[in-house]
């Protein structure tokens, strides 16, 4: 009798932990940020100015290297700087880092703050296109 409702009170702890993440996985909720290719980002840029540009790699690797037009704004100052530099949240911002990780999080940190439209190009390393050096 013991092992009988000790196995219940298992699986009724399982049930209750793991609902939440099954109603998320059957979510139609939609996600705030997508991922493109750097083609797709450097077909954007010539097709449209109204876009903000953004990398989130530190004041020294922007210095270094950097897409032409890009706005630096570090991955670790985004909740405190994005809501008074970036105020318009349904702004198209094209995102990006040195290899992708950052701009991925980056990218989660601008959705929680209720940004809507954000195309994350992963990394600067995987961009063929001119960049600017100093």
């Amino acid at each position: 009798m013991k092992k009988i409702f000790f196995v219940l009170l298992v699986g009724v702890f399982f049930m209750i932990t793991a609902y939440p993440r099954i109603i998320a996985l059957g979510s139609d909720t939609p996600q705030s940020w997508r991922t493109i290719t750097a083609s797709e980002a450097r077909r954007i840029k010539a097709e449209s100015d109204n876009y903000i540009l953004l990398d989130v790699r530190t004041e020294a690797e922007f210095r270094e290297r950097r897409i032409a037009g890009a706005i630096l704004m570090p991955v670790a100052e985004i909740t405190n700087r994005a809501e008074v530099e970036l105020p318009y949240k349904d702004a198209l911002i094209l995102l990006y880092c040195q290899s992708g990780r950052r701009s991925a999080s980056a990218a989660a940190s601008l959705a929680a703050l209720g940004y809507s439209n954000i195309h994350d190009f992963g990394g600067i390393n995987s961009w063929p296109y001119e960049v600017v050096r100093e």
